[in-house]
């Protein structure tokens, strides 16, 4: 098998690294950024963080703070106009997921034509944009290492998955101490989207011994930190180390795809307005025992790398005993069910059939170890519900 890789030419990790920002900029020849981000990061000063050090070294910047949660096709139009009335050579996309995928799209949509959905994987966008420095505030998406970025269709109300080396970043600042100040929810809701991406780079039809180095060492710095870090959010061990593990569960998903839970997932938002790192959170141990059966060897290593099984348990234990760690897991981090978050029910089991159909033309359910179909999806999605 031949595995194919692609990163960021630049990556840097560490508390305080995002006052590096300059410097990194200079490096790649870069002078004039625009600065994708929200205003709740305005707001709470990181974005003060960066564009200090921008105002010493002298270099002039724009911002764009209009992104919304789950960005959607109207968010990326309002960023790319704003990118077109200056004369920017770059572009920073500061914060979550949502800023990240949000500079993503604004940089390659600068260059190709038409409309997002156009652009939809399986297609690759290989025509780049701008350059793409990301700096993330959550440790969740890994969307600063990948080559993907996910935005709303408005008027199809889908989540599109897109994908090529115009996602793929230039440099990317990873700073822990950002995420000091992550409420307990978006801590345990990101953390678990980290363990997700790792979960299912290493099951995923796509893997390879490159991808699951990163996956492996993801996962128990994951499961060894979350709690620590959901329960005392300036716990400087465990941030940092939540934070280093997103960055390699986003390397190993970025190279090996994701899989059911993913492709799952997009709907849940899309129709319901749920964080993406909740409803990967919503779905992950029932996923995973629906999937244990066909890779129940990759799923044990799971298990025992996070401390969930013995080494000297044979591959079916382990896996009863990942499906039943996922689900503490979750206890743990209270996570809601659907039902638990006040969503319609009736809205909800009228959905299952599309969001089924979104889900398999997602094309992350065919990299599963167990492939499913509609009729499945459907039971798994009310399996969930409560």
């Amino acid at each position: 098998m031949i595995g194919r890789v692609q990163s960021p030419s630049i990556i840097r990790i560490g508390g305080g690294v995002a006052k590096e920002t300059p410097e990194v900029l200079k490096q790649l020849g870069l002078s004039r950024p625009l600065i994708v981000t929200d205003m709740n990061l305005v707001k709470i000063g990181h974005v003060k963080t960066v564009t200090d050090t921008l105002d010493e070294a002298g270099i002039v910047w724009g911002l764009f703070d209009g992104v919304v949660e789950d960005p959607t096709d109207t968010c990326v139009e309002i960023g790319l106009m704003e990118l077109n009335a200056g004369e920017y050579d770059c572009v920073i996309g500061l914060g979550g997921g949502s800023p990240m995928d949000t500079a993503k799209a604004i940089s390659f949509m600068a260059v190709n034509p038409g409309h997002v959905r156009d652009y939809k994987a399986p297609t690759q966008i290989d025509k780049c944009g701008l350059p793409i420095i990301l700096i993330p505030t959550t440790g969740g998406t890994g969307s600063e290492l990948t080559r993907w970025c996910v935005i709303t269709d408005t008027q199809k109300v889908e989540k599109y998955n897109l994908s090529g080396l115009a996602s793929v970043a230039k440099a990317a600042l990873i700073d822990w101490t950002f995420t000091t100040t992550k409420p307990a929810r978006i801590t345990a809701d990101t953390a678990v989207d980290s363990l997700t991406h790792a979960i299912e780079a290493y099951v995923s039809r796509k893997s390879f011994p490159y991808t699951d180095a990163f996956a492996l060492a993801a996962m128990p710095a994951i499961a060894k930190h979350v709690r620590t870090a959901y329960q005392e959010p300036e716990n400087a061990e465990a941030r940092e180390a939540l934070m280093l593990a997103a960055s390699q569960a986003g390397m190993a998903f970025s190279n090996a795809s994701v899989a059911l839970v993913h492709g799952m997932s997009r709907p849940i938002g899309a129709h319901f307005h749920v964080a993406h790192g909740l409803s990967n959170a919503m779905l992950l141990p029932a996923v995973t025992a629906f999937s244990v059966s066909a890779a129940p060897d990759r799923y044990a290593e799971c298990a025992r790398v996070m401390g969930m099984a013995e080494d000297s348990d044979n591959s079916a234990l382990a896996c009863e005993k990942l499906v039943n760690g996922l689900r503490q897991l979750n206890a743990d981090l209270e996570v809601p069910s659907p039902k638990a978050q006040g969503h319609d029910e009736a809205t909800y089991f009228e959905k299952l059939p599309i969001m089924a159909e979104q889900a398999l033309a997602s094309g992350s359910p065919q990299n599963n170890p167990r492939v499913p179909t509609a009729t499945e999806i459907i039971a798994l999605y009310e399996e969930i519900w409560d």
